[in-house]
């Protein structure tokens, strides 16, 4: 793309460029710190926001990374800083990293606003990070590329191949249900984690690194690189030398987030066997791009695009790492050519029809064909009925089929605390048919919507041999789960949705092919309960959580905080500089 912007057109000139007192004050302190006028004058600075903690074990490489990223920089005539960003770890943030997401988004807008930068690159990969930074980002709007922290190694255990997350669901209850010793499981859980990088099943983090490359936020290929495949280094620096040009070229955000390339990460996220949670940041990121993407473009989505990735949960056998040697997502993309706006611009300044010209599918048992996919729809299937008017979600493709139209009673549990006690007491009443709800665990009951969504399946059960249930909540769970799980009720129960009036014994009707869920409960019986129903107290008193629960959205809504969406105010303008 032709270079549209001058040194005198850099953002960062309002810091270093005028001839006063407070320009003094900036160069005076940059030299400070040992940088030479001639390291900057007349380049770009680009910050890179890193989310490198020592409890993040998904972005431990980042540390060297960073490096990499600022040699690329370096390379392209830029002037690179690094800005810390908090790194929102999901194997260690309690109660919930969704509670931070939004954070994280603030606190992305606001470095890039208030520091002289003139584009950043973002480095994440882990489930939050990525839509937490392009968030923030897309509200800035300068020039910003992403970098996902790659996929970790294929796990391992007595010569089984392990899978993050989903091997730890599966081993959990093979222990529960006596099949596997504890010393077996001490070796799945020293073998299922051989290296840094995000989980290496088809989890949130590999979904939405995709969804950003099929956005078109991150260089071709580079969403499926895994983290410590030295390609992952060679990445890191061509993410950095390709920000210089974006800069140059104003390729901003806003110019590559329309509504046509927010349809394309749908379309690959059903094609992917996406994680659940990629409804909710998608909606998230796109509203915030002034794209009014909503549950029913997924669920039209889900209608056409097939599950063609091979990868589990919702696969049987392959992980990150055989789908990067199959052709990766580049392959992936090309197999659906015709779902997709191949037109759209990306990051490298071409289209994406041009990034993925060619690219070739290598294993057809991993990327499979449209015409023999994994699962004859997309991976998601959204439902409405009198139990979500506004919806919920379920993952069709990673769950036992005669649950796909199924009645049972249901058995309600208000906290975790009595769900977990009950599952573990062989003599509660469960059976195959009956329905288990968790309510008040959404957005404002979790707080937070914590991933508690895959329910565990009652002991008494698993040692009868079965290993799914229906499970309903107005949680989420992770990417790497499965079952037949219907998360994300919304409204939720904790704001008086329809779940807080459900009862146990009432009968649920679930129809996947329909697309609905309901209470077989009269709406005169409803009217009475929903009188009789009283608001719970506000999870928080004070601080960040108090602030959350004021003004988080509801999942169908992606989530967002009210304040954030682009259409709450008048944009924001520079920092003023005195």
């Amino acid at each position: 793309m032709p270079h549209v912007k001058k040194v005198e057109d850099l953002r960062s000139r309002r810091w270093f460029g005028p001839a006063d007192l407070r320009s003094f004050g900036h160069r005076s302190r940059a030299m400070q710190m040992g940088y030479a006028p001639e390291e900057w004058t007349g380049k770009p600075v680009i910050a890179i926001l890193n989310t490198w903690s020592d409890l993040q074990p998904c972005h431990a490489h980042f540390k060297q990374r960073v490096d990499d990223v600022k040699r690329g920089i370096l390379m392209a005539g830029g002037f690179p800083v690094e800005l810390p960003a908090i790194s929102v770890s999901e194997s260690f943030v309690k109660p919930t990293t969704m509670m931070y997401r939004n954070m994280l988004a603030m606190e992305a807008e606001e470095l890039l606003r208030s520091h002289p930068v003139d584009g950043a690159v973002l480095m994440g990969g882990c489930d939050k990070t990525t839509p937490g930074l392009l968030l923030g980002a897309t509200s800035m709007n300068i020039p910003a590329i992403y970098l996902p922290a790659g996929p970790m190694l294929r796990g391992n255990w007595q010569g089984k191949i392990l899978g993050s997350g989903s091997d730890s669901w599966k081993y959990w209850d093979e222990l529960r249900a006596g099949k596997i010793t504890d010393q077996d499981w001490l070796g799945v859980e020293g073998g299922i984690a051989r290296s840094y990088g995000t989980c290496m099943t088809m989890g949130t983090a590999s979904t939405m690194t995709a969804i950003a490359e099929a956005v078109g936020l991150v260089l071709p290929g580079g969403s499926s690189v895994p983290a410590a495949d030295a390609g992952h280094i060679r990445l890191a620096s061509e993410s950095g030398r390709r920000i210089v040009d974006m800069v140059w070229e104003d390729l901003t955000p806003q110019r590559i987030q329309t509504r046509e390339a927010f349809e394309n990460a749908i379309a690959v996220a059903m094609a992917m066997g996406c994680s659940t949670n990629a409804i909710i940041h998608l909606i998230a990121m796109a509203r915030r791009a002034n794209c009014d993407i909503g549950l029913e473009d997924f669920e039209r989505f889900s209608r056409k695009v097939p599950v063609i990735g091979n990868v589990r949960p919702s696969g049987n056998a392959y992980l990150m790492e055989d789908f990067f040697y199959a052709g990766g997502i580049k392959a992936l993309m090309n197999q659906i050519r015709e779902h997709l706006h191949l037109d759209c611009l990306t990051v490298t300044g071409r289209t994406l029809g041009e990034n993925i010209e060619g690219a070739k599918v290598f294993n057809d048992d991993v990327i499979r064909t449209t015409s023999n996919p994994i699962y004859g729809e997309g991976s998601l299937a959204v439902l409405k009925g009198n139990l979500a008017p506004d919806g919920c979600v379920i993952k069709p493709a990673a769950m036992d089929q005669r649950f796909l139209k199924h009645s049972g009673p249901a058995v309600v549990f208000d906290d975790y605390d009595a769900m977990k006690k009950a599952v573990d007491d062989e003599n509660y009443p469960f059976t195959p048919d009956t329905v288990m709800v968790l309510r008040n665990a959404g957005p404002q009951g979790g707080p937070g919507m914590p991933e508690w969504g895959m329910l565990p399946m009652p002991k008494k059960l698993l040692k009868e041999g079965h290993r799914d249930m229906l499970r309903i909540s107005d949680a989420r769970m992770s990417g790497t789960s499965y079952g037949a799980c219907v998360l994300h009720v919304a409204p939720e129960s904790y704001i008086g949705g329809p779940l807080a009036l459900l009862r146990t014994g009432d009968v649920v009707e679930l129809d996947v092919d329909a697309r609905s869920i309901n209470m077989r409960v009269s709406e005169e019986e409803l009217a009475k309960r929903r009188a009789e129903w009283k608001e719970p107290e506000p999870r928080y008193g004070r601080g960040y959580g108090h602030m959350f629960l004021k003004h988080i959205q509801q999942a169908n809504e992606g989530c967002d905080f009210d304040f954030l969406k682009t259409e709450f105010g008048p944009p924001v303008g520079e920092p003023v500089i005195h």
